[in-house]
């Protein structure tokens, strides 16, 4: 045994935790699990927008060229360029602002400054529409007022929102009924592969649970929706993503859900040999 993750998770329906491991009231900043949320005022403001760009909009991409492509089409829509994004270089990436992985989350933000005929410059500052609509969505999702929100800011620059594990799982459970929300969902499970990278937890629960929607988070959160308005967040203290896919196994096994894939992630050396592997406790 090289290392060990301590995970805590809960689930959600109707308002009630029916599964938790760990502490459910801790509070985290959501970072890039809230981009499904954060797509919502953009697919509400317009109904043209097809499954690769809303998709993208939830995504934190790994610079693939469809995926950079998808951003691409979405910055067209918004009759915008690439200047226009207000990101920084990310390490490991070419310079350029559209491989930044959130790249797609700002194209999705200039689209909807673009059809509301809201600024474009600052659009990821709190004060700006664009963030308050966000917000609003959040406060909404949760089921909280806008003021019990603590906000920061995120590594690409725009606004994150802290919540509880339990809360997080509430308003992921609740996206569905949002208007706008189930086009939203419907978009991420056509098209995961651009949602995120082929090894990601998120990926896969969407590949392999028919019903799933799932997004990872920065500093080892993850979240997910299914079938019946069940909402499940999952962190890991230690920040670290790769304990994501079996620690949701193994925690959607005690709901009934089995997903092999999942529960045992091979560790893979830079030969393509398999060297070890990544299991629940």
């Amino acid at each position: 045994m090289e290392a060990v993750h301590r995970v805590d998770a809960v689930a959600v329906r109707g308002g009630e935790v029916f599964a938790q491991a760990g502490d459910p009231s801790l509070t985290y900043f959501m970072r890039s699990s809230s981009k499904p949320l954060q797509a919502i005022p953009l697919v509400r403001s317009r109904d043209d927008l097809p499954d690769d760009e809303i998709a993208i909009a939830c995504a934190s991409h790994h610079d693939t060229p469809e995926q950079v492509a998808a951003v691409r089409a979405l910055l067209a829509r918004a009759e915008a360029t690439e200047d226009d994004l207000e990101l920084g270089p990310q390490a490991g990436r070419p310079p350029e602002p559209i491989h930044n992985n959130c790249s797609g989350n700002h194209a999705g933000m200039l689209a909807l400054c673009r059809t509301r005929g809201w600024p474009m410059q600052g659009y990821r500052l709190p004060e700006h529409p664009a963030q308050q609509a966000c917000l609003d969505v959040h406060a909404e999702a949760a089921e909280l007022e806008r003021g019990e929100i603590p906000r920061g800011t995120d590594g690409c620059g725009i606004v994150t929102f802290a919540l509880t594990l339990e809360q997080v799982a509430h308003a992921y459970s609740r996206i569905e009924s949002l208007r706008g929300g189930g086009r939203v969902a419907d978009a991420m499970r056509a098209r995961p592969d651009l949602v995120g990278g082929p090894d990601g937890a998120d990926y896969l629960l969407m590949r392999d649970a028919p019903g799933w929607l799932a997004k990872s988070g920065a500093e080892g959160l993850l979240c997910a929706a299914g079938p019946d308005g069940i909402g499940v967040a999952l962190k890991t203290d230690d920040g670290a993503s790769r304990a994501h896919a079996p620690a949701l196994a193994a925690f959607l096994a005690q709901l009934g859900i089995d997903l092999p894939e999942l529960a045992l992630r091979p560790v893979i050396n830079t030969r393509g040999e398999r060297v070890g592997e990544i299991v629940s406790a």
